[in-house]
């Protein structure tokens, strides 16, 4: 087994939710955003880190309109969380290795509940354009 990825700790720990209504305020005024069907996201990036701060924090969004039940609500955010965690690692080491810090939101779109390997596919699909718009340097 590869030891690079043995050593990648795949944990979501508190401060990699956004909670700050001060930063979910700024990243929905302020923020860019993009479509990865089902997810619309919605992303703000900051030069400087803040000490005891995780280098991306993200925040997951699904419509009461969409999903009456809260149940099937959680179940959305619970797959999108989960996906995100799993393949977060390397925009993490592209933030760390920049010095940069990053609000994510994801935003669920589609009226049908979703299987986990759709949500995975628009999560790596949402890491790549993040990766390629941190390399080519987003405008802050």
């Amino acid at each position: 087994m590869n030891t690079e990825l043995s050593n990648i700790k795949n944990t979501f720990p508190k401060e990699e939710k956004l909670c700050s209504t001060k930063a979910i305020d700024k990243l929905f005024s302020s923020g860019q955003s993009f479509i990865a069907y089902p997810l619309r996201v919605v992303y703000t990036v900051e030069n400087e880190p803040e000490v005891n701060h995780q280098l991306a924090a993200i925040l997951t969004s699904v419509s009461k309109k969409k999903f009456k039940r809260a149940v099937k609500r959680n179940r959305v955010k619970r797959l999108i969380r989960e996906a995100y965690r799993l393949n977060k690692h390397e925009l993490s080491a592209l933030l760390k290795e920049k010095g940069k810090r990053m609000d994510i939101a994801f935003l669920y779109l589609k009226n049908e509940l979703p299987e986990y390997t759709e949500i995975e596919k628009a999560i790596l699909k949402t890491v790549s354009v993040l990766i390629s718009k941190l390399r080519e340097g987003v405008p802050e």
